[in-house]
């Protein structure tokens, strides 16, 4: 595409909305005790009731593709001939009134934004591509739109994945009429496969991932805060890895080389934006393989700076520490792991583990869970600073995905436990772009991705990817765990509970928000 702002066509779709604050809370739910059973497509749980929820969670349907193509009123992007990745709603974000949800589509081609109205319950198509990148012509196309996330400026960034040239794209006005939409491209910000996306609480700065096996971290500090079309590009380094950053994380060199601990932000590109490597961090490709000479160039030039390799890092979300400091967390899917960056100032951070499917209890203090975290992916924070983590894909064909509670109470970027909260039943399908609404902190919305039933050629009037709102102002607070162990430190709890703590998490979540914690 050319590098100027173009006047939106017609055919696409949306996502927006994220949010920041400190350290965390304990646990205010009943935990699940099990994953879900996955039931056939088009079943009535799918239609009404697709998760498994603690006592008192509540939620309702918005819209899906089958609403919304039934009315001639509205519009959204299905790409014919991709089957059930056809449309695959993603990575959401509301915008600052919470009044509208923008819905990036996943499609390997054709892909666009969609604005959706929660008042009037309509959806209408800002922009979409040509469908020429399925002959490998991406001037005028996109694809696999995964990450969106509202900018400080009042603009919507979008990201391409897997699929296009790894470009990101500032939507100039989302709150335009669809005629008057403008974007453009940031050629500033380096190629790569884009999924985590999210601004620091200030402002200041843009992190983002590269959702590779070999795949590293990166901040974007503009020269000009607000102003995205020049600045300066960081990589993180981790002081003692010593693997080899161009193979994957797991590799014979990789699997025991020190990928946490103390930290350098490694320059990139000058302050003016300049590259400082032989690879061309801004080379747009349609391969994400940096064994490919016309692959994304972001990846191959972090390589050159030994940037520290994850397994497939995915979704961010940016927060602070009980200590003050800014944190950044990130799920690294291949390693069944999140990760937490602590800003140390001065160039400097560390890193943590701070969950993981072997290394964290789960429903620590309550009654076990037989589920497993599994290909964790997208991330979400309530205004209290909790960190919720989506997975990826059902852990097998008969067991939905999952989504799991990051207990860390101390706030200190390690977590107690990890405590088992929703279990999606939808055949084929996952959990994505879960999102707290910015004006009613009790509420979340999330996306029910490439379900069987996005595919018409075998589910005819299927219902396809839908997007779902939550409520969590009715949870029923868990008993008292008195005396249980539920500390990493060995500390008993003297804690005594009852059903006021849920009303009590509730009061001190809508206070947090009103109280104006650091947004992003």
């Amino acid at each position: 595409m050319n590098r100027f702002i173009l006047k939106a066509v017609v055919g696409s779709m949306v996502l927006a909305g994220a949010q920041g604050a400190t350290a965390g809370t304990d646990i205010y739910f009943n935990p699940l005790t099990q994953s879900t059973a996955v039931a056939t497509p088009n079943h009535i749980n799918e239609l009404n009731s697709p998760w498994q929820t603690p006592a008192g969670v509540s939620y309702k349907n918005l819209t899906s593709l089958s609403e919304v193509e039934a009315d001639t009123a509205q519009s959204i992007v299905r790409v014919q001939g991709l089957g059930s990745n056809a449309s695959m709603f993603d990575m959401v974000s509301f915008d600052p009134s919470g009044k509208f949800i923008f819905i990036p589509h996943e499609t390997q081609y054709g892909a666009g934004l969609t604005r959706y109205n929660l008042e009037q319950d309509s959806a209408e198509v800002l922009f979409s591509g040509d469908l020429d990148g399925a002959n490998g012509d991406w001037s005028s196309d996109f694809g696999a739109f995964d990450p969106s996330t509202w900018s400080p400026n009042d603009t919507l960034f979008l990201g391409e994945e897997w699929s296009g040239e790894g470009r990101i794209f500032e939507v100039l006005n989302p709150m335009a009429d669809v005629n008057d939409i403008q974007y453009r491209e940031l050629n500033s910000i380096p190629n790569v496969a884009h999924e985590g996306l999210r601004f620091s609480l200030d402002g200041s700065a843009l992190y983002f991932i590269d959702e590779w096996n070999s795949g590293s971290v990166y901040k974007f500090v503009p020269a000009v805060k607000g102003e995205y079309t020049q600045g300066q590009t960081f990589v993180l380094v981790v002081d003692g890895y010593d693997g080899v950053a161009a193979e994957n994380w797991n590799s014979t060199s990789n699997k025991d080389a020190t990928r946490t601990g103390k930290a350098t932000w490694i320059p990139l590109t000058d302050a003016d934006g300049n590259k400082l490597t032989v690879t061309d961090p801004f080379l747009n490709g349609p391969s994400v393989d940096p064994s490919d000479p016309t692959a994304r160039g972001g990846r191959g030039a972090a390589d050159e700076l030994n940037a520290t390799p994850y397994g497939r890092p995915e979704d961010i979300e940016v927060g602070r520490l009980a200590n003050g400091n800014e944190v950044i967390y990130f799920n690294a899917t291949s390693e069944l792991a999140l990760y937490s960056i602590e800003e140390k100032g001065n160039g400097k951070a560390m890193v943590r583990l701070m969950a993981s499917e072997t290394a964290t209890p789960k429903n620590l203090g309550y009654p076990a869970t037989t589920g497993t975290v599994d290909s964790p992916d997208n991330l979400a924070q309530d205004a209290l600073g909790n960190i919720y983590i989506v997975e990826d894909w059902p852990n097998n064909s008969n067991i939905g995905g999952d989504v799991w509670f990051v207990r860390d109470v101390d706030g200190d970027g390690v977590a107690e436990s990890l405590d088992h909260f929703l279990s999606l039943q939808v055949d084929g399908a996952e959990s994505t772009g879960m999102i707290f609404n910015p004006s009613n902190p009790t509420n979340f919305v999330i996306v029910v991705q490439h379900p069987d039933s996005t595919n018409l050629d075998n589910v005819p009037e299927g219902f396809g990817d839908a997007l779902w709102s939550f409520d969590i102002s009715g949870v029923v607070a868990p008993p008292c765990a008195a005396n249980d162990d539920r500390g990493r430190h060995g500390k008993r709890s003297e804690k005594t509970c009852n059903n006021s703590d849920s009303e009590s998490f509730v009061k001190k979540l809508i206070k947090a928000a009103k109280g104006g914690h650091d947004k992003h």
